[in-house]
This record gives C-alpha cells, sequence and structure tokens, in this order.
C-alpha cells in the first residue's frame, strides 16, 4: 500500500474538547496507528524546561525540536506513555505548564516546520488517527475523513479540573479557564498553522455528550469500520 494510500482520520479541536480521548478510543476500535501530536510539542516544551532555555529563544527551541529524542508506548494497563530523552516524562506532560510551553513553541514556524515529518511518519497501514490542531490543515490535508471538536470553555476548563484533581494536582476551576481561554486565543491567532476547522471537517460539539456518542459519531464517517 503506498503512503497517499493509507487512510487517514484527523481529529482536531481546542484543548479539552475530548479529542485525545476520542482518537484513542476510535484508533482502538479501527485498529489503526495513534498519533497524539500535541505530546510532540509538550514533549518539546519538557525537554526546554530541563535545559532551562528562554522560550523566547527561537534559535535554541528550535534545535531542541531537532534534538529531543521522542517515544512512545503502552504501559501494563494500555495507557500511553510518552518517553523523552529516554525519560518517562508523561505525567509532567500532561501539567498546564507542559501545556503552556507547548502553545508558545508551536508558535515558532520553524519549529513546527522541525516536527512536521515526525508526525507525516506515524501514516502507517493499515491507517492512521491523528489529534491536534493542525491535523487536517496542515499536516494531513489529504486525509479522508476529519472533524473538528469543541466544546464550552466552561466545560472543558470542568473536566480539566476533574482529571488533574484525581490525580492529585492542586488547581483551581477559575484558573483553569483562564488558562484555556487564554491558550484558546494564542492557537487560534497564531500566524502558522493557526487552529481552525478544515473546510472539509465534520464539526461536532462534545458539551454535554458521553464519549460513547461522540465515538459513534465519528466512527460513523468512517465506512467499512470495524464494529
Amino acid at each position: 500500500m503506498t503512503e497517499a494510500a493509507i487512510p487517514v482520520l484527523t481529529i482536531d479541536g481546542p484543548s479539552g474538547s475530548g479529542k485525545g480521548t476520542i482518537s484513542r478510543v476510535v484508533a482502538g476500535r479501527l485498529g489503526w496507528h495513534y498519533l497524539d501530536s500535541g505530546a510532540l510539542y509538550r514533549a518539546v516544551g519538557v525537554a526546554a524546561g530541563w535545559a532551562d532555555l528562554d522560550l523566547d529563544d527561537a534559535g535554541a527551541l528550535v534545535r531542541c525540536a531537532f534534538d529531543t529524542g521522542i517515544g512512545f508506548r503502552d504501559d501494563a494497563a494500555g495507557e500511553l506513555r510518552v518517553l523523552v530523552n529516554g525519560h518517562d516524562a508523561t505525567d509532567e506532560l500532561r501539567t498546564e505548564t507542559a501545556g503552556a510551553a507547548a502553545s508558545a513553541i508551536a508558535a515558532i514556524p520553524e519549529v513546527r516546520s522541525a516536527l512536521k515529518e515526525r508526525q507525516r511518519a506515524f501514516r502507517k497501514a493499515p491507517g492512521l488517527v491523528a489529534d491536534g490542531r493542525d491535523m487536517g490543515t496542515v499536516i494531513f490535508p489529504d486525509a479522508a475523513f476529519k472533524v473538528f471538536l469543541t466544546a464550552s470553555a466552561e466545560e472543558r476548563a470542568e473536566r480539566r479540573y476533574k482529571q488533574l484533581k484525581d490525580k492529585g494536582v492542586s488547581v483551581t476551576l477559575d484558573g483553569l479557564l483562564r488558562e484555556i481561554l487564554a491558550r484558546d486565543a494564542r492557537d487560534a491567532s497564531r500566524a502558522v498553522a493557526p487552529l481552525r476547522p478544515a473546510e472539509d471537517a465534520v464539526r461536532i460539539d462534545t458539551t454535554g455528550q458521553g464519549i460513547d456518542s461522540v465515538v459513534e459519531r465519528v466512527l460513523a464517517l468512517v465506512p467499512g469500520r470495524t464494529a
């Protein structure tokens, strides 16, 4: 099968829209590979933090993007773990600090260029489910299936609050809401690959919807899907 013939389903959307959870479930149901593109940017952000790099130093961040070793594996429970330069950095990647760093780094065109081919290399048979913010517009514009998930900022903040509290992280709902709104603004206004739906993407508002309902709506877009 040629690379162009390998089907891709892109699932884009803002932070907290549910794209990570939905993408993993859909990939499992289809038996396809999965790409968490945001983890790549978070990994570079974490590596930059370990190296005490200035997030305003574009040159240093570009070098970091090229040099950082990033790997993925499933643990015994089937959860995705992310390795940064050989170290399991999964928990650190999920912090709001890592998310803010990733958002700042993602606005640098040269960093996005450095990570572009890494992302496209995930396109392998029998297919790929790719979640992120520019999967359908920039990384896989030829994808056969495209989805854009969204939800109200208030619900996205509540989801994130519950997730972090369950992990024992001390956060406030108001603080998370402010961070989500600020990140939305940064991602939508950046000059390169701004957050927006692809013109041919199916838009799904996940506000008030359960995971199973959204998964079924996404799977219905893929002909001949696995039950």
